[in-house]
């Protein structure tokens, strides 16, 4: 279905107003075992140019695929020639929480994120290949995706941020097939500390100062594990930007708050 819209998007982009390019790339993962599929949106200079462009990585939320963003949020196309971007949507897994499972071998998304798609990327379009033209996004699932690779891999990103994250997954011990891959809470609570966003805070690096932003919705389920988030952050004096708005959990929300995160990511490439 994704496939189908993306090729729908393309024949109707000059009659919506869209100059931006969408390409669908596939390649073999070795850190999960299987072939995965990533879009990229290369803004309108791009065929014109000999530059090289900052890359955001928007990352999709638990059931979602490569295609999901696009597919609700057709305006990213608008999003790449405003912010003379490129936005790149990786295959997260239906269930992978952007995470390396201690359990399961085939099931290394951390590593297919850092190790497999950025190289393939930089390697494959223009880009500025330096965390100075780098910067991580997602929603709910890929919320956490954002804050835990960003935070796991600042030299790779001058930004990191979350939209309705699931920033601290402890609370929720039999939700989203988390205990697939991490373990029954009762018996791996190591794992669930150890994977939580919340939890690795300490890894913040105040020399390399990569730029922290999040939001999340007062009607969301995720709502008060953010705010736990932005008060730890506030007692560690670590700097972000964390806002928030009424909304829930839906693309409603994630309509709006694409947007200020591209305009706070390019603010940082700049």
């Amino acid at each position: 279905m994704a496939r189908n819209f993306i090729l729908g998007i393309l024949i109707l982009a000059p009659l919506l107003g869209f100059s931006s390019e969408v390409d669908t790339l596939s390649f073999f993962s070795e850190a999960t075992n299987s072939e995965k599929s990533v879009l990229v949106i290369t803004p309108d200079t791009y065929t014109h140019s000999k530059v090289h462009y900052p890359v955001v990585y928007l990352l999709h939320g638990h059931g979602g695929t490569f295609g999901t963003w696009l597919l609700r949020v057709p305006s990213l196309q608008r999003l790449a020639d405003e912010f003379n971007a490129i936005i790149v949507c990786p295959d997260g897994g239906f269930d992978s929480w952007y995470l390396d499972s201690p359990l399961v071998k085939d099931f290394q998304y951390e590593s297919h994120i850092i190790n497999e798609v950025i190289p393939f990327i930089d390697s494959t379009f223009r880009t500025i290949a330096d965390r100075k033209g780098r910067a991580i996004t997602g929603l709910s699932m890929g919320g956490h995706g954002g804050l835990y690779l960003g935070l796991k891999h600042q030299d790779k990103f001058i930004a990191m941020g979350s939209m309705s994250g699931g920033v601290d997954i402890r609370p929720f011990p039999d939700n989203w097939n988390i205990k697939k891959y991490l373990g029954e809470q009762k018996k791996h609570m190591e794992n669930w500390e150890k994977y939580s966003v919340i939890n690795n805070l300490d890894l913040y690096n105040s020399t390399l100062n990569t730029s922290i932003i999040f939001d999340c919705g007062t009607e969301d389920f995720f709502f008060e594990v953010n705010n736990n988030l932005h008060k730890v952050m506030m007692e560690k004096k670590i700097p972000h930007e964390y806002s928030v708005r009424p909304g829930n959990h839906n693309w409603d929300y994630w309509r709006n708050s694409i947007y200020y995160h591209m305009i706070f990511f390019v603010k940082n490439f700049q």
